[in-house]
């Protein structure tokens, strides 16, 4: 509080000028802490996903990388297809991927982690800044756009808050995906996870985005290409992943009810008929998948057990390991505090008495515009977890079905519904933080803002510090056993160039991945097969 004299004006000559707001509790503060505090995140895990981008290069073949090879190489893109369909599982799109990632040896495998983590950023990104557009009042202003009837000086970097949030967000909720979980090198480094896993959500994040962008255009022919290409997308990743399939499938049949013009949120059919051509998509992918001679052949030598209780049993204490796995790593907890920080950063630039009672314009039954009515809003609030654990019991009884009572380790499938978990806590952290926000605000409690502004910023912070470590792990085994590859590829190759029939291989073991010589015979050894086919030679031996 700053006291002043002034000659003419009030007769008691004092004035009280406002705030300087330098303290936290304050609106200057706590925007610009709110700033610092996403920058920071932004940094830390921006970093992090470099690095992985970069450790790209440094990737080199095992497990299905050596069959992926020598077929893209012999039989061409459609040969592989062909292949998969014929003789493997069915999964074509994932053998026409394939065979398109593997057409120039390693180099696309190197440059595909790069791109997953680029496209998933900026899928994020897109859908946060979607989602607060549409949810936003009609009469509050953007905050990604200027007011151009606003005078004076251009806004600074503490009103360009959001649009750093939602980078901070972006980056952060990437960087769990890829590193907090078990399986850190085959969700981001190993072309046959990522292909199968981890392409397919950001497949889905993307054709959810394009629905979004013909829903806004107004025009008749882009919502009915929406519904058209989803359709196809539909069914294309049908045949490229179980998991996916599924919790898509899940999410879409229960988005496509709650959005029925019926029950009051949407005003015409646009969204259910798009949710619906996605799931008869995703099931006619299915379909041929499971109806190929491939699919056929792969049930035939791994027999399903028949549904039973016991079965059942062990389904539900797999499902329960695998959450036990997720809970017990406290970094995911950062996106639900990236998502508070979010909300508070909001509520500072929600205007008027909307900042001090939380009363914004009301859209239909009370509730402010862009979210459905009050019964139904409750039900869209409760639904997001209890859907993932149901899609998670699923995934869990398939890998339980196709790997026995050691397929609930496979952490790779997780990535299907990880992905909507951390979408799901990052919104529940953005609602609670924007009400707490609006409370505080309300209330007058500057000291309540700081304590809730450094609670949740030393929780982001601290999930984004949480994967050091792990990206650690990460890179040197990745640069060292990329260096070792190296060497010994280069030895193998000259005495293929001697003539050599038969070379000698030292397994190089990564991300729990199976290597060649890792079967007790030869004959079973199909890892060794695909390596001997990729060098050219008849045979290889350990050294």
């Amino acid at each position: 509080m700053i006291r002043t004299t002034i000659p003419e004006g009030d007769e008691r000559g004092e004035v009280r000028m406002p705030d300087d707001g330098q303290g936290i509790g304050s609106d200057g503060g706590l925007r610009r802490a709110v700033s610092w505090i996403a920058v920071t995140v932004a940094a830390g895990a921006g970093v992090l996903l470099a690095v992985g981008a970069f450790l790209g290069l440094y990737v080199r073949p095992t497990s299905d990388d050596w069959c992926a090879l020598w077929k893209a190489r012999d039989m061409g893109v459609l040969g592989i297809t062909a292949d998969f369909y014929r003789t493997q599982n069915g999964r074509v799109t994932n053998a026409f991927l394939t065979g398109l990632i593997y057409t120039d040896d390693m180099r696309g495998p190197k440059l595909l982690p790069a791109f997953l983590v680029v496209a998933l950023g900026a899928g994020l990104f897109f859908l946060g800044r979607a989602a607060l557009r549409a949810l936003r009042p009609a009469h509050a202003p953007d905050p990604h756009e200027p007011d151009p009837h606003a005078s004076g000086p251009a806004p600074g970097p503490a009103a360009r808050s959001p649009v750093v949030l939602l980078a901070a967000a972006a980056a952060l909720l990437s960087a769990l995906l890829f590193f907090a979980g078990t399986r850190s090198y085959q969700v981001l480094l190993w072309a046959p996870a990522t292909i199968s896993h981890t392409l397919p959500s950001v497949i889905g994040l993307w054709a959810v985005l394009a629905a979004v962008r013909a829903a806004h255009s107004g025009r008749r022919w882009a919502r009915s290409a929406a519904v058209g290409s989803v359709l196809l997308a539909g069914t294309a990743l049908g045949m490229l992943s179980e998991p996916f399939a599924l919790v898509a499938g899940v999410f879409a049949a229960t988005a496509g009810l709650l959005c029925l013009p019926r029950l009051g949120w949407t005003r015409d059919r646009y969204v259910s008929t798009w949710c619906a051509a996605a799931c008869l998509g995703l099931a006619v992918g299915l379909v041929l998948l499971t109806t190929s001679p491939g699919a056929r052949w792969r049930r035939a030598q791994h027999p399903k057990e028949p549904l039973s209780f016991p079965l059942l049993g062990e389904t539900f204490r797999d499902w329960w390991h695998v959450w036990e796995t997720i809970g017990g790593q406290w970094a995911y907890a950062g996106a639900a505090a990236i998502g508070v920080l979010l909300g508070l950063g909001l509520s500072r630039a929600t205007p008027g008495p909307a900042a001090t009672t939380g009363r914004g314009p009301r859209g239909r039954r009370g509730l402010p515009s862009g979210l459905p009515p009050r019964r139904l809003f409750r039900i869209v609030v409760l639904l997001p977890l209890p859907l993932i654990a149901l899609a998670s019991l699923g995934v869990t009884y398939g890998l339980r079905s196709g790997y026995g009572d050691v397929g609930w380790t496979y952490g790779r499938t997780w990535t299907s519904f990880l992905l909507p978990l951390l979408l799901a806590l990052c919104a529940y952290g953005t609602w609670g933080g924007y009400r707490l926000g609006l409370l505080l605000r309300a209330a007058g409690r500057p000291a309540a803002r700081a304590a809730a502004l450094v609670a949740v910023g030393a929780i982001a912070v601290g999930s984004t510090a949480a994967l050091v470590r792990p990206v650690y792990a990460l890179t040197t085994d990745t640069v060292v056993r990329g260096v070792a590859w190296d060497r010994q590829n280069a030895r193998i190759r000259a005495e293929v160039a001697a003539g050599a029939r038969e070379v000698a291989y030292g397994p190089l073991l990564i991300g729990q991945l199976t290597e060649p010589l890792f079967a007790p015979t030869y004959e079973r050894d199909w890892a060794a097969q695909c390596t001997a086919r990729y060098y050219g030679v008849e045979r290889i031996h350990r050294p």
